[in-house]
């Protein structure tokens, strides 16, 4: 008896074994910061935008609202809140309510 021999694998041809794609995992990127501006106007006192920023930005100290409210006058504009688009959002609204002069937010 003579073993079955099977005929020979001819013209195979293999594709590249690849590796498959790390399609399940996240990749988490932190949402961006905003920035709240206020800006320099004609017409709001010192002691009302630092009265503003001590209500309504969360944290501000009186000595640190004053450094801005100069930074305010003497720079132009100061950079009072950064962080999340949200909270920013209302800063940003809560402030432009109470008459300060407010640039557009932007990403920080």
């Amino acid at each position: 008896m003579h073993p079955v021999l099977s005929p020979p694998i001819r013209n195979m041809a293999a594709a590249p074994t690849q590796a498959p794609e790390k399609s399940g995992q996240v990749i988490r990127k932190p949402y961006p910061n905003y920035k709240v501006i206020v800006l320099n106007d004609d017409f709001n006192t010192f002691q009302h935008v630092h009265d503003c920023l001590v209500k309504y930005i969360p944290g501000m100290t009186t000595d640190l609202a004053w450094e801005l409210t100069n930074q305010v006058h003497y720079e132009g504009q100061a950079t009072v809140w950064v962080g999340p688009q949200e909270p920013a959002e209302l800063y940003h609204q809560q402030l432009s309510r109470a008459g300060l002069t407010m640039a557009p937010l932007e990403k920080a």
